[in-house]
């Protein structure tokens, strides 16, 4: 049985640590505030772009354009989301396993011919690890989103894929639904289907960060109720002419379109990490409290023993006199 003095030691270890973790986690719901304004400010545009190529190509049911051509996988390309800094849960561990699903699919291709866009430290060094080809090292873009370095991204991966250097380019990630819920996302980047990829998935809780099973079903109730209250948008007017042909504005349309994809993806991992870091260290914190009343407890009784040791003894001494 330790002694006293070991339990008060601990007890003020587990102390110091449940303060750190509690500190992390405020520091990371800062943070998730923050990565949730950052979309809420990009929905806009996201929606705005989709309205505008969906109302576009209703009159065109065969367009189509360079980035949309599709042709035997001989060199791949995988775009992978991770965060820089650990302790934020499975969030980077489930990251690499998908990654690593991926690259046994494409196991008929060489180590040459897969390419890795690491957007992120974790993954960066999980690549080298394996011997992987690395395109290049995208870590700053994950703790601070830049649209701008996300377009270069985009640019470098269309301007190899319509070379013919790539065949075809994957995007993984965790799609950011609400601070309680983020979903391992696997997307086709290139080729680009346009019809399919105009099916933005908006159903993001952007005004909570509260994590408890109860509340996450509450607000989504809530939302579906204020959903179905909503008016629908009213669509833009199809009468139009296009000039010079539809494939010219397409390609001016479809480079906006998988700019927003690069950034939005980028945005939902860093909105993620920060949620799964918050629920990581509530969870930690939550442990450290009932260790902490385990300890406290058996301090309590070591005590007692000690002091009714220390009474029997001195009830012996006397009755020995």
């Amino acid at each position: 049985m330790p002694s006293l003095k070991e339990i008060k030691n601990r007890i003020s270890s587990v102390n110091s640590t449940r303060k750190i973790t509690s500190a992390m986690k405020m520091v990371a719901s800062s943070k998730l505030h923050h990565a949730q304004v950052m979309i809420e400010n990009m929905l806009p545009y996201e929606s705005m772009l989709e309205h505008i190529l969906k109302s576009f190509l209703a009159s065109e049911v065969d367009a189509s354009t360079v980035y949309s051509v599709e042709r035997p996988v001989k060199r791949v390309a995988l775009v992978v989301y991770s965060s820089n800094s650990s302790l934020c849960g499975g969030f980077n561990a489930n990251i690499i396993k998908m990654m690593q699903q991926v690259i046994n699919e494409y196991q008929h291709l060489s180590k040459d011919n897969i390419i890795i866009y690491p957007v992120g430290r974790k993954v960066a060094e999980k690549v080298t690890k394996l011997g992987l080809t690395c395109g290049g090292d995208y870590s700053e873009i994950s703790d601070k989103p830049n649209f701008q370095q996300c377009i270069d991204l985009a640019e470098i991966l269309a301007g190899k894929f319509i070379t013919g250097e790539i065949d075809k380019v994957e995007m993984i990630y965790h799609h950011f639904k609400s601070a309680g819920s983020q979903i391992l996302t696997r997307k086709t980047f290139l080729p680009i289907d346009v019809k399919n990829e105009l099916d933005f998935d908006d159903e993001r809780d952007l005004s909570s960060n509260i994590v408890t099973r109860e509340a996450q079903e509450y607000l989504r109730k809530k939302k579906q109720s204020s959903a179905s209250q909503k008016e629908e948008v009213k669509p833009l007017n199809d009468n139009f002419i296009v000039e010079p042909d539809m494939n010219s504005v397409l390609s001016e349309l479809i480079p906006k379109l998988y700019h927003l994809m690069i950034y939005t993806a980028l945005l939902d991992s860093n909105a993620s990490e920060h949620a799964a870091r918050m629920v990581a260290m509530q969870t930690a914190t939550d442990n450290a409290d009932e260790l902490l009343r385990e300890l406290n407890l058996q301090y309590n009784k070591s005590r007692q023993q000690a002091i009714t040791n220390e009474l029997l003894d001195i009830v012996g001494g006397t009755v020995n006199n």
